[in-house]
């Protein structure tokens, strides 16, 4: 049976988003953020992780790329949520070790209700692909606190930047699409996430 659709959007005055999420999708992935880079980052997510998504933005990219990627996270991280409470069973956690080329990467997640995030992403260019790198780690943190998920990132080691980067995207969608995944068992022993 195909999971729902689920839909979030947010209208603030620094930015208008329009999101639409079927974990159980076929790859339709339609990204528009007005930020390349990062549309290229989310649709790695979505492509490995087997998703259909959409996204729609209209940010104050004029100030900056803070605001738009801040709020496409709190709304992906606000699908996922509805998403995994929603499943009837699930593994619940993932993990994946994900090479891209001469970086590798470990990511782990905890689907918990509980929204933790640790990472050391120590990039060592300030802007990657035209997004200021700090802005990756803060993605991942508003993802996880958003979508209720304990989220790490570890980079075993990088050279290449714009390597690190896509490398912590397709770790987290194999470690999403591992812990969405049935399970035929509990997941937990308190009876309840």
């Amino acid at each position: 049976m195909a999971k729902q659709v689920i839909e979030v959007n947010r209208k603030t005055k620094e930015t208008e988003i329009q999101l639409l999420l079927n974990i159980d999708g076929k790859q339709k992935i339609s990204i528009n953020t007005g930020i390349g880079f990062f549309d290229h980052m989310l649709e790695q997510l979505a492509n490995h992780a087997r998703w259909n998504l959409s996204i729609k933005v209209k940010g104050d990219l004029e100030v900056d790329d803070h605001h738009t990627i801040e709020d496409v996270a709190i709304c992906l991280g606000d699908a996922l949520k509805k998403t995994w409470r929603s499943q009837e069973s699930m593994q619940r956690y993932g993990q994946r070790l994900m090479p891209m080329d001469e970086a590798l990467i470990l990511c782990a997640v905890d689907l918990s209700g509980r929204g933790i995030y640790v990472g050391e992403l120590d990039f060592t260019r300030e802007m990657v692909g035209g997004v200021a790198s700090e802005m990756f780690e803060h993605f991942f943190n508003t993802l996880a606190i958003n979508a209720g998920i304990t989220l790490h990132i570890k980079p075993q080691y990088f050279r290449n930047n714009h390597h690190l980067a896509e490398g912590c995207f397709k770790a987290l969608a194999y470690a999403l699409r591992e812990a969405l995944s049935g399970s035929t068992g509990e997941n937990t022993t308190k009876g309840v996430l």
